[in-house]
């Protein structure tokens, strides 16, 4: 069996693709040569993305929708059925950490908030790119989740929660979508120099003293290093696997 990473005519969406490790998935997944639809909440953040990529000989296509949205996932996934008649590939990469602090003052706004987006939004989002796959013949979904959902990191209670919840939700969609040839699978990044991570990474005194200390790598990974396993999951490489989680994380689990 040949080992095959080419995409060529597949439809792709990556959600949260205007940056860090959301951008990097959608670049790499149309330098393989995948058609992707960015998503995110707004169309501004996505249109560089978009440049790059075309401008790199690729081709990509701008959709806003916010995550935790039904009534505009329902419109994206509405026009991708209108514009391509199927879909191929999708990425749950959207997320947020609405609230950094103590599970005992976590009150219900930052607990609705990071639900609707991270695991909400990833289900609803799974389910409909999910029916679309099956009319075409299958397709694969890759789930960011984060070392978090399996060892929850302090301060951050109800994001890690989340996490833990996508896990659990990959492991339930591959089980029930595998007769169907969909194939379902979570990357789990550790400590990635991101925007959304900036307010860690960024500081050096918490990463000498306490972040790098539990990373055996002694560093920070960076978004393209995350694309790689990606593409794997996406790819016909990855045929066999379904329901797995793979971590990358310098080692921080290990």
């Amino acid at each position: 069996m040949k080992i095959e990473f080419n995409l060529k005519g597949k439809i792709a969406v990556v959600s949260g693709a205007s940056r860090g490790i959301g951008e990097s998935i959608a670049k790499t997944l149309a330098a393989h040569g995948a058609e992707v639809i960015l998503t995110s909440r707004k169309i501004d953040a996505l249109t560089e993305v978009e440049k790059q990529i075309i401008a790199e000989g690729g081709r990509a296509v701008s959709i806003a929708c916010h995550n935790g949205k039904m009534d505009e996932i329902a419109n994206l996934f509405r026009e991708i059925e209108g514009r391509y008649g199927k879909l191929d590939i999708l990425v749950n990469n959207a997320a947020t950490n609405f609230y950094f602090g103590d599970v005992l003052n976590a009150n219900e706004a930052a607990w609705d908030k990071t639900m609707e987006v991270n695991l909400k939004g990833y289900f609803f989002m799974s389910q409909y790119a999910a029916k679309l796959m099956v009319k075409s013949g299958g397709g694969a979904i890759v789930n960011v989740g984060s070392i978090n959902g399996i060892r929850p990191a302090v301060m951050q209670g109800v994001y890690s929660i989340t996490k833990a919840g996508v896990i659990a939700m990959t492991k339930s969609f591959a089980k029930e979508l595998a007769p169907f040839k969909v194939r379902v699978n979570a990357l789990l990044p550790g400590l990635t120099k991101t925007k959304f991570s900036s307010v860690m990474t960024e500081n050096e005194e918490l990463m000498d003293k306490v972040l790098l200390p539990m990373i055996p790598m002694r560093r920070a990974g960076e978004p393209e290093e995350m694309a790689g396993a990606v593409l794997y999951l996406v790819s016909d490489a990855a045929s066999f696997t379904t329901g797995a989680t793979i971590v990358v994380d310098g080692g921080a689990l290990a």
